[in-house]
């Protein structure tokens, strides 16, 4: 694994490359963001094909790795916003160049199955990356813009994310995770997630407690629970039962979690709800369990 280094922080008026490497990308979605990207203070520049659709994909494997690639080879790029999640990612990581994207050294923004991207840009190209909001999701809500711009502009002072207290307790550790369903599939790939000494963040949309049960079983299995030193979890939407089953998310988190003897914190402002705020995928943070906050320690970016 290569050593883990931060990207290149953005100054105003740097250039946003916006890519879509999975799901296929709506006309005025795009046209929205773009805009919002210019309110950041930023210029977007995309494809005219990046609204190219191959069934549940935005065009085939090879447009969207060449166009992740382009924008990762483009010197006038300073970082690259995903477009949306979706899937895709784990089709064309293998046509991707981590010695291209290590040198490159841009901010790469985006969650849900962008989470394949993140874990692969950490394990093969020793990079840290930004989980945070994509072009589909830029939304006016308070506070989002500014701290999107201060994560990729390293400004300020990194923020804390308050949830809930699960879990008493104070550590530090760097910061791993993403979409849990799509971490758990990247066990037995190059870029299989990396726990140790990690604080694990996670979210999730529309996937039942049993499922969410097995997953994290599937990951203590892997022994990826065992090395950990906190976990965050953000919002887990549509993940409660309708039906007659009892057992609901959250007590199947507290019966999973409460065992592993480290701090967790709950109800965290980030994944697929209207609050997505940035935290950089690799850098360091403290978890306070008895407080219910995530303090940022670094901004995944070192200031040019």
């Amino acid at each position: 694994m290569p050593t883990l280094r931060k990207t290149r922080a953005l100054r105003p008026g740097d250039t946003v490359g916006i890519a879509a490497p999975a799901g296929p990308v709506d006309a005025e979605r795009l046209a929205a963001g773009v805009a919002l990207i210019r309110q950041l203070g930023f210029e977007p520049l995309h494809r005219e094909d990046i609204t190219a659709r191959c069934g549940y994909l935005a065009g085939d494997d090879t447009r969207r790795a060449d166009e992740l690639m382009q924008l990762v080879r483009d010197p006038g790029v300073s970082a690259i916003l995903c477009a949306r999640g979706g899937y895709g990612c784990h089709r064309i990581v293998s046509m991707l160049d981590a010695a291209a994207v290590r040198k490159a050294a841009k901010p790469l923004v985006g969650y849900s199955d962008i989470t394949t991207l993140l874990l692969w840009q950490r394990r093969c190209a020793g990079l840290m990356g930004i989980h945070g909001p994509m072009l589909e999701k830029l939304t006016p809500a308070p506070g989002a813009h500014s701290a999107l711009a201060k994560a990729l502009m390293g400004v300020g002072a990194p923020p804390s994310l308050e949830g809930k207290s699960l879990v008493g307790g104070w550590r530090e550790g760097r910061l791993t995770g993403g979409s849990l369903s799509v971490a758990v599939a990247s066990l037995g790939t190059p870029w299989e997630i990396d726990t140790r000494d990690g604080i694990l963040m996670f979210e999730d949309v529309n996937e039942p407690p049993y499922r969410i049960d097995r997953m994290l079983q599937q990951l203590r299995a892997a022994g990826k629970l065992a090395s950990l030193v906190g976990v965050g979890v953000g919002s887990m939407v549509g993940c409660e039962n309708g039906g007659e089953v009892s057992m609901g998310a959250a007590e199947v988190l507290e019966e999973v979690l409460t065992p592993l003897g480290v701090p967790v914190v709950s109800e965290l402002p980030f994944g697929h709800a209207a609050a997505n705020l940035p935290w950089p995928h690799g850098g360091r943070a403290a978890i306070d369990g008895d407080r219910g906050e995530i303090e940022l320690l670094e901004f995944g970016v070192a200031r040019r």
